[in-house]
């Protein structure tokens, strides 16, 4: 046995019954030959990494656009954190965790600039069903290598698409990341709120405070315990009653106090009117855009391929492009010196 049919073996002999065996992946639109030392879902994680969508996550907004201050969490310091919570949960629900690590790697690659104000550009511009989890899928399946994509699993094309909302991934590894993915951004957008002075630990409605007004590290681990506790040697997954309910309020609460009111969204309707702009520029001047992009005008429609160059630019990308399109230059005249 080669590294990798030792793995399939492993997975066989430990994992629950209920966990996704690599063996058993409906597998990849275009044949790949096998990896000696690594499994199918470790190759997707590999290729997630490697990608250039994954590497932009550094610099696009999770809550707070741009931000100076490098504390603040980034759109891929996201990522690394539902990746970290997911397999902690996975491991110990003995799912597979390389299956559930590759989703979480992927789940947000097609999150545009600016975060949520982002997607509402493109709603308003391109498309009112765009998404963020729907731009993922075209990001694995098309816009990565020119065209090629990255050639992924059936498995994690599916928890990376139902990652979010009502949809539902066909696996428990992906239903994992759909509660870590929650998991994650309560509690760190509340502690970034915190760090940014738009809420206090007094702010938090009582009913909630003795939970929430305890460390990061305290709270993340009670939900994922209670994940763990309701979900362990069952068919499907879930979080105990009083811990879930909890969390669904701190998630309103922040709607209405950091992700709709707060400080920090009022530059939204700039960001939104930004990218509308620049949509609208490019789509008078597809020629304009990068060699990818022009390539796949015809084929694909100018609109489409403009709203995917939008959708993959970085925060500060998307405005230092809006400055060279728009904010004439400050003529300095010759130097007479």
């Amino acid at each position: 046995m080669n590294t990798a049919e030792l793995f399939l073996k492993r997975e066989k002999e430990v994992l629950s019954p209920f966990a996704f065996l690599t063996a058993n992946t409906k597998g990849r639109e275009a044949p790949a030959d096998p990896c000696p030392y690594r499994t199918e879902f470790q190759r997707d994680r590999d290729r997630i990494i490697h990608s250039k969508s994954f590497r932009r996550l550094m610099h696009k907004t999770q809550v707070f656009f741009a931000p100076v201050d490098e504390q603040f969490r980034t759109r891929m310091t996201h990522t690394l954190e539902v990746t970290q919570i997911a397999r902690s949960i996975a491991r110990a629900l003995r799912l597979n965790e390389d299956l559930t690590e590759a989703i979480a790697m992927g789940h947000d690659l097609g999150h545009t600039p600016f975060g949520h104000a982002g997607e509402e550009a493109m709603r308003i511009c391109y498309d009112p069903e765009f998404s963020h989890y729907k731009q993922s899928l075209r990001v694995v399946d098309f816009l990565e290598k020119n065209g090629r994509g990255l050639n992924l699993t059936y498995e994690v094309r599916d928890g990376i698409v139902n990652h979010t909302g009502k949809n539902m991934a066909s696996t428990l590894e992906g239903v994992v990341v759909k509660y870590a993915d929650r998991i994650a951004y309560v509690n760190h957008d509340l502690d970034d709120a915190f760090f940014a002075g738009i809420l206090s630990k007094n702010d938090i409605p009582e009913p909630l405070a003795h939970f929430f007004a305890r460390e990061y590290s305290y709270r993340v681990d009670i939900m994922v315990n209670a994940v763990i506790k309701e979900s362990m040697d069952q068919p499907e997954i879930g979080m105990t009653a009083e811990i879930g309910e909890a969390m669904e309020e701190m998630r309103r609460f922040l709607f209405t106090h950091v992700y709709k009111n707060s400080p920090a969204k009022h530059e939204e309707k700039k960001a939104v009117e930004l990218l509308c702009r620049l949509y609208e520029y490019y789509v008078a001047h597809p020629l304009e855009m990068p060699a990818f992009y022009r390539d796949h005008l015809e084929a694909e429609g100018v609109e489409r391929m403009v709203c995917d160059y939008i959708a993959g630019m970085t925060d500060q990308y998307a405005i230092s492009t809006y400055r060279n399109l728009f904010i004439p230059e400050v003529w300095k005249g010759r130097n007479h010196d």
